[in-house]
């Protein structure tokens, strides 16, 4: 009598596990939120308001091939009336700071790069369909200490760092956040 009990009690609970299997959870990258209609996407080059050389190049890059190898969609380098939606950006503030000092020299000896970016996303009718006015991006890099072997490294880390702002983009974009 007492297993029938103990049956009788675990069966809603064994219901309830039941009906909560797989609830919450989803695979990246197969939750596309982008109307059907989408199947080709603009993406111009993005504005730059800083005085970072080419970091909005970089930046339009690092997106364009970030589209192209992780979707289906036809990109374009310029709007035109053959695009479905349009994403533009403005790079709106870089800033290198540096993070940590070498106690024998003075000099810097890790610097910390921040990028600020907004960018929108809209069908050929101008409706949002994504948008994200603050994007902030952080990459350190060392200085070399080593005159004779000094090598700029700001422009590998804004390259590391427009990487990393592509796939998180593309991803907010594909995932809807």
């Amino acid at each position: 009598m007492k297993s029938r009990a103990a049956c009788l009690l675990a069966l809603p609970l064994f219901v309830f596990f039941l009906l909560n299997a797989g609830c919450g959870y989803h695979t990246a990258g197969h939750a596309v939120q982008l109307p059907e209609n989408v199947k080709t996407i603009a993406i111009p080059a993005f504005k730059n308001e800083t005085l970072t050389y080419r970091i909005e190049q970089m930046l339009t890059a690092s997106v364009v091939r970030e589209f192209t190898s992780r979707t289906h969609y036809r990109i374009l380098n310029d709007p035109s009336e053959d695009a479905d939606a349009t994403l533009r950006g403005t790079v709106l503030s870089t800033t290198a700071s540096p993070l940590t000092y070498d106690t024998a020299t003075g000099r810097a000896a890790s610097v910390l790069v921040v990028v600020s970016m907004k960018v929108t996303l809209t069908d050929r009718n101008g409706k949002v369909l994504y948008q994200n006015p603050a994007y902030l991006f952080r990459e350190q890099y060392e200085v070399s200490q080593d005159l004779t072997s000094f090598f700029e490294e700001d422009s590998p880390a804004f390259r590391r760092l427009s990487q990393d702002f592509a796939r998180t983009l593309v991803a907010n974009i594909l995932e809807g956040f």
